[in-house]
């Protein structure tokens, strides 16, 4: 039986061209929500609001949208509101990534990663806070990573990337909590999705980690599943969360005793 948690509610997911934010659009329209999507790619969200409708039966809104672009994000946040009145979840998912040492990573990519993986994470959530903090309800989801607790070699600007999302994430949860909005970090490990294909040009990494990878449709069932919960982290794979625990504790050790392990990159 369907539950009713997601029905008639507006959920905004940025990064929904492919992947789990592809994923998750589908699953909270099964349950009744209308999805937003926005993603760089009016084609592929044309062809994705199409599928939803035909599958699920809802009306799905989408906008083309690069989240670093800030003045685009206003205006396009400002249509929605139009549009829709209320935005009831926001889930940040846009995000990519390059792995390379820091000496090689050039700085046009480092800020083209911090303007999408943060500063436009930043600019979306200021859209729709003051909304919610008017009317005392709503859920902020941000797609973090394991990368932002266990940095590695080869993934210094994404782990800083990811370090900054979820220092925002715990800050804004502690700023909104009397106004009654949830606010979530989703930490996955490596996903089975075309992330790498930027990320990992080489195929390398992505060959080296493959029996670890997780399924992209059973990450969205777990993070449309925690939506209006109070759950303040989803970390997938539970096991690779033990491992950034055991940083935490003891940096020093863990970078001796993980040795090769922490260079699969």
């Amino acid at each position: 039986m369907k539950s009713n948690r997601l029905k008639n509610k507006n959920i905004v997911i940025t990064g929904a061209s492919s992947g789990i934010g592809e994923r998750i659009s589908f699953l909270v329209a099964e349950q009744g929500a209308r999805p937003i999507l926005l993603a760089r790619n009016s084609q592929q969200l044309l062809e994705i609001s199409m599928k939803i409708k035909e599958n699920t039966g809802v009306d799905s809104l989408f906008y083309k949208l690069d989240v670093s672009d800030t003045d685009a994000v206003e205006a396009v946040f400002q249509e929605i509101l139009a549009e829709v009145g209320t935005i009831d979840v926001l889930i940040n998912n846009a995000g990519f990534g390059k792995f390379d040492h820091a000496v090689d990573a050039t700085l046009t990519e480092t800020k083209e990663m911090f303007a999408v993986n943060v500063v436009g994470l930043i600019a979306c959530t200021k859209m729709v806070l003051p909304a919610m903090i008017a009317g005392n309800n709503g859920h902020i989801i941000n797609i973090a990573s394991q990368a932002g607790k266990l940095a590695t070699p080869k993934s210094s600007v994404y782990s800083a990337t990811k370090h900054a999302v979820l220092g925002f994430t715990n800050s804004l949860r502690l700023e909104v909590a009397s106004a009654n909005i949830q606010v979530t970090s989703v930490n996955p490990g490596p996903i089975r999705t075309r992330f790498f294909d930027i990320a990992d040009q080489s195929g390398n990494y992505a060959k080296s980690v493959d029996r670890f990878m997780l399924d992209p449709d059973d990450v969205a069932r777990k993070i449309v599943k925690v939506i209006f919960t109070p759950k303040r982290e989803l970390n997938l794979p539970r096991w690779m969360s033990i491992g950034t625990v055991l940083y935490t504790l003891f940096p020093t050790t863990f970078e001796k005793v993980g040795g090769k392990a922490l260079f699969k990159k």
